[in-house]
């Protein structure tokens, strides 16, 4: 019996037990000294000590020696991350490149741990993590958690890692468990933590579809570690024809962005693969190439351009509208001073009810306003539907005659991209021309990319022929993105936005401000006015035309889905009738590679969207799904394929994350080794103190047969009195 008392709790029993022996001696005395007075006295002394005892806490000891062998459990990690070649053993002259995997493969074969066998049950387990596609991720917090709970003999752990955990807790909160339970993690980093010489080919922003006959442009990143500059072939592979290359220089030690173009003869879906050659300075291959899924289609885009008067701008914009092959066009020209409307090829006699609105995929609104003559106010609600519910685009194209002011005290104020200057409703015109500015974003969007290279694009940009009138804007509104800027005017908000874009709802919103890209063909002809257009129409339309039936649409958002983020996906329903599907049953069924079957049910976004469906869904594994949209009213029935990209959480060719390791190590009061110090690792491991004795307590001041004990003491005294003739 072992005793946990205090200075005060000895104090008191001193004081309290001297007490009680007084009083006892004292009350004995005055009854005369009797049997029956000595015999109560005793057991009122014997009840005070026990209460003292008991204030001691008093506990029982028992012992024994465990029948179990200890476990040691070697952990190594199989992600991806662990296939990064780095150099080879530092003790040989032959410098050769391995992975982290097969510098590891040493220490997680059995015969390595042989010396151990006579101390430890010796486990070798691998671990990366509980996703769907286990060597995406890392999670080592989860890997050391569940080996405490696998083992309940642990007496050691050997972690064999890179350290580069990218999911789940921190490796240190694991840590921290494993100490408290007195298992120390002996932690064995793989690779070096300074990047070694290695091109990697990334940032690849590919669409999912293009269009035979029209140049597709694929922007992608080279970063390079090596130390001088390169000039590399960036070649397309899977095109069912010759590949297309690129010449590009890499500098060294830096990042190359660059687009490559391919213009597809012929319809179908294609596998393509973007790579770069390898260096021999290289230490690694696996990250030089990029696959994806591409559809290629034909393509029959509707559009639609409303104007007031035949300006250069947009006869020069509906020549090159129907010169596209792909782009259907009508045209309704307003004459104000005139009691008819323009008349001839592909000329609409009055502006298009709502039904028929909603066939197009792009409209372009010129200096047009809310007039008697012209736009109606239920015309622009059902514009905005147009953008808003059925994924198209609207394209601005303001005139010096300040028309479309008008349209701002309708339900398209909503989708204006821009402020206007309510000073200069006809905007600002200029003896001499302007020139345009691109803005960072203009740099990076597609729409503006008149020529492949940034220098070169940017140099076009420059040299333009100008304009000589825009329209006055004080600011772009919030939620836009300014592309391009006037070059030197500017308001007390800075440069006077001049191309600005907005996405409202499901579609896609563009504002021109200047009337003079009809100027761009100078010395050129089509070249970079029709481009422009061109990229202005398809990138509008492009969600739109994703996956479209009879009677149905499906487009989903972003355009290139990841693993583990939201996919939303949004579905126009028409009724047999050709109407909108007010109320309705829009299931989804998404079947992911693996073969797991998901079901979701689209609902209807609100009552004034035209036969909107939408819904949200995270898809937990990269590959091709397999959608199939169906309508319980209309029998409606859509099937298409969507890609999702893997989770980037493991790439190859990272630094090693020893920092972590050695954390895990120093909290788990372990230690933090290199693999070259293998017979070092084995020869602490073989010193680890012996597993104690299982010590079993007894707590007697808390267990029931105490309480009891008192209470049967002070009945035995109180029957005593009574006996004895006491009150």
């Amino acid at each position: 019996m072992m005793f946990h008392a205090t200075a005060l709790s000895l104090v008191v029993t001193v004081v309290v037990a001297v007490a009680a022996v007084g009083c006892c001696c004292v009350s004995w005395h005055r009854s005369g000294y009797t049997r029956s007075s000595g015999i109560l006295e005793f057991l009122r002394f014997t009840i005070v000590g026990v209460v003292l005892l008991i204030l001691n806490q008093p506990e029982i000891l028992r012992t024994e020696r465990p029948v179990e062998r200890p476990t040691l459990l070697v952990l190594h990690d199989t992600s991806g991350s662990m296939q990064t070649r780095e150099a080879g053993d530092p003790r040989t002259s032959a410098v050769q490149s391995v992975t982290r995997a097969e510098a590891a493969g040493r220490m997680i074969r059995q015969d390595f741990w042989e010396p151990l066998a006579a101390e430890f049950d010796v486990i070798v387990d691998p671990f990366s993590s509980p996703m769907a596609e286990p060597e995406q991720a890392t999670d080592l917090a989860a890997a050391l958690q569940q080996a405490s709970a696998r083992h309940p003999h642990l007496r050691g752990i050997v972690l064999i890692s890179d350290g580069d955990w990218n999911t789940g807790a921190a490796p240190a909160t694991a840590a921290g468990e494993l100490r408290l339970r007195g298992i120390p993690v002996f932690a064995v980093g793989m690779g070096s933590e300074e990047r070694l010489p290695d091109i990697e080919l990334t940032g690849l922003n590919a669409p999912t579809f293009g269009v035979a006959g029209k140049t597709v442009r694929f922007p992608f990143r080279i970063h390079s570690w090596l130390p001088q500059e390169r000039e590399l072939t960036v070649s397309l592979t899977g095109t069912a024809g010759t590949p297309v290359e690129k010449r590009v220089r890499v500098p060294g030690m830096g990042t190359l962005q660059e687009t490559l173009e391919w213009r597809p003869d012929q319809t179908g879906e294609f596998q393509l693969r973007l790579e770069v050659p390898v260096d021999e300075a290289e230490i690694s291959s696996a990250n030089n190439s990029l696959s994806f899924p591409f559809s290629v289609r034909n393509e029959a885009l509707q559009v639609l351009l409303v104007e007031s008067y035949p300006r250069w701008e947009y006869r020069y914009l509906r020549n090159a509208l129907e010169r596209d092959p792909g782009v259907a066009v009508d045209c309704l020209l307003f004459h104000p001073d005139l009691e008819t409307v323009g008349g001839g090829r592909n000329y609409l006699d009055q502006f298009p009810d709502e039904q028929q609105l909603f066939e197009y995929d792009v409209v372009f609104l010129g200096d047009v306003g809310v007039d008697s003559q012209q736009l109606t106010r239920e015309n622009c609600a059902h514009l905005r539907q147009l953008v808003r519910s059925q994924a198209g685009g609207l394209v601005f194209l303001p005139g010096f005659r300040g028309r479309q002011s008008t349209l701002l005290t309708t339900e398209l104020e909503e989708l204006y991209p821009v402020i206007p200057d309510p000073a200069s409703p006809g905007g600002i015109g200029t003896a001499q021309s302007a020139r345009y500015a691109l803005t960072e974003s203009g740099r990076r969007s597609l729409l503006t990319r008149l020529e492949p290279e940034d220098g070169q694009n940017e140099r076009v940009w420059r040299e333009l022929p100008g304009f000589q009138w825009y329209a006055a804007t004080l600011r772009a509104r919030l939620g836009s993105e300014v592309l391009v800027t006037h070059s030197s005017d500017a308001t007390r908000f800075g440069r006077v936005p001049l191309i600005v874009t907005k996405t409202y709802g499901t579609g896609k919103v563009l504002f021109m401000g200047s009337d003079g890209a009809w100027r761009w063909r100078k010395g050129v002809e089509d070249l970079y006015h029709y481009r422009f257009w061109g990229q202005v129409v398809r990138w509008m339309a492009y969600q739109r035309n994703m996956s479209r039936g009879e009677s149905m649409r499906l487009f989903y958002s972003p355009d290139r889905p990841q693993s583990g983020r939201m996919l939303t996906l949004n579905a126009n329903v028409l009724s047999p009738s050709g109407e909108p599907l007010h109320q309705g049953t829009v299931l989804v069924r998404i079947v992911t590679p693996s073969g797991q079957t998901n079901s979701l049910r689209l609902t209807r976004v609100a009552d004034d969207s035209w036969g909107l469906f939408s819904g949200t869904f995270i898809p937990r594994e990269g590959g091709i799904h397999h959608v199939t949209t169906t309508c319980a009213e209309t029998g409606a029935s859509l099937e298409t394929d969507i890609s999702i990209d893997g989770p980037e959480r493991e790439r190859v060719g990272q630094p090693s994350r020893l920092d972590v390791l050695q954390e895990v190590a120093t909290i788990s009061r372990g230690r933090m080794l290199g693999p070259e110090e293998a017979e070092t690792l084995l020869r602490d491991l073989s010193r680890l103190p012996e597993q104690g004795h299982l010590i079993h307590r007894i707590r007697l001041w808390s267990h029931p047969a105490w309480a009891g004990l008192i209470v049967s003491l002070l009945a035995t005294f109180w029957i005593g009195r009574k006996l004895a003739g006491l009150a």
